[in-house]
């Protein structure tokens, strides 16, 4: 689970975002804006980050404060295999193809989008395997917004001779069995071994419903 801090400072934020979103009163505006501030001052003093850069981050967001969504394909070949690819942004550590979802397409398009961009196969959408509260589960470094990361086993479109990494978000894309899994040299603020674990039980078994948690 998360600190305390870390959930109290996201929740004043969320109502600070909000109120701005609905209020038409110039001194609740303020209040709202007071609070936002303070949301980033409790972030900074925990985590070391620049609390101006923290507020600008929160002030960039408007409406009504809802979580974002983190969506990621596990791809499996023929043999069985899944596939990772080498996250730049996090000096190379191996991850599922994915990132957020773009608006005026589909969960699934979206998922088929990132494997296409960032390991350079098309694929086809077969399940919602997982849907996880990031905030639940042991995933490093902290966020400052909450998130909902969704899992999709996908299969190529066809034959992959070659996975590669687009060269921009990804370094490199590689199949791998369930006891060649990097799990050492995982990106664990995207992925976490016992959720790609979990996809391979989802892909033996299709029958296995969503997991929700």
């Amino acid at each position: 689970m998360e600190p305390d801090w870390l959930v109290w400072a996201r929740r004043i934020q969320a109502l600070a975002q909000s109120g701005l979103a609905f209020t038409r009163d110039v001194y609740d505006r303020e209040r709202y804006e007071d609070l936002r501030l303070l949301a980033a001052e409790m972030m900074a003093a925990r985590s070391g980050g620049d609390p101006a850069r923290i507020e600008a981050l929160f002030a960039e967001q408007s409406g009504y404060a809802t979580p974002k969504v983190d969506v990621r394909g596990a791809v499996f070949d023929q043999a069985g295999r899944i596939l990772l690819v080498r996250e730049l942004a996090d000096g190379g550590r191996w991850t599922l193809p994915g990132g957020w979802a773009d608006v005026n397409q589909t969960p699934g398009e979206c998922v088929a989008r990132e494997v296409l961009e960032e390991a350079g196969i098309e694929v086809r959408v077969r399940k919602l395997a997982c849907v996880y509260d990031r905030a639940r589960h042991a995933h490093q470094p902290p966020y400052p917004f909450h998130i909902y990361k969704m899992f999709f086993i996908c299969v190529p479109a066809s034959p992959v001779e070659r996975a590669r990494g687009d060269g921009h978000e990804t370094g490199a894309a590689a199949f791998f069995a369930q006891e060649e899994v990097p799990e050492a040299e995982l990106s664990v603020g995207r992925v976490l071994p016992f959720q790609i674990t979990r996809l391979f039980q989802h892909w033996r078994d299709p029958g296995l419903p969503t997991d929700f948690d």
